[in-house]
């Protein structure tokens, strides 16, 4: 892995790929989406200040998680701009994810002890179809097939 000497206080777009792994797409993507940010060079190229590089970290232990980006950007918006993220902030961060996670881990539960029950129905309008017409909502308000 390439080492940033100490004296360099910016990175460029492809130096930041190589330290953080990210695609440098990604890293465009990621800055268009506003998780990280840039200042533009008098010839209008991409410089990264050093915080740059535990930021991208952030974002992609945040993915791999599953968060969505809008609720990493609220998160990232928290923190003052050009600090590195701590430990601390990511604790305190993660924690407030905490809740939105186990949701999500009881709705794939759910997915999965019901997935067979509706694997050739066919009709997805009956009352135990849990995935594409819960309680039969479709079926209280409409006859035949809506979906």
């Amino acid at each position: 892995m390439p080492q940033i000497p100490e004296k360099i206080h910016e990175l460029t777009v492809g130096q930041l790929s190589a330290r953080s792994g990210a695609a440098v797409s990604a890293l465009h993507f990621y800055e268009s989406k506003g998780l990280i940010s840039s200042r533009r060079t008098s010839g209008n190229q991409r410089r990264f200040t050093r915080d740059a590089l535990r930021r991208v970290a952030f974002v992609r232990a945040a993915q791999r998680v599953g968060i969505p980006l809008a609720s990493i950007r609220d998160a990232l918006a928290e923190l003052p701009e050009e600090r590195t993220p701590t430990r601390e902030d990511w604790a305190r961060l993660s924690e407030a994810w905490r809740a939105e996670l186990d949701q999500r881990i009881a709705q794939l539960g759910r997915l999965r002890d019901h997935l067979t029950d509706c694997i050739g129905c066919g009709c997805l309008s009956l009352e135990n179809c849990a995935l594409s017409n819960p309680d039969d909502v479709f079926g209280e308000r409409l006859t035949g097939s809506r979906l």
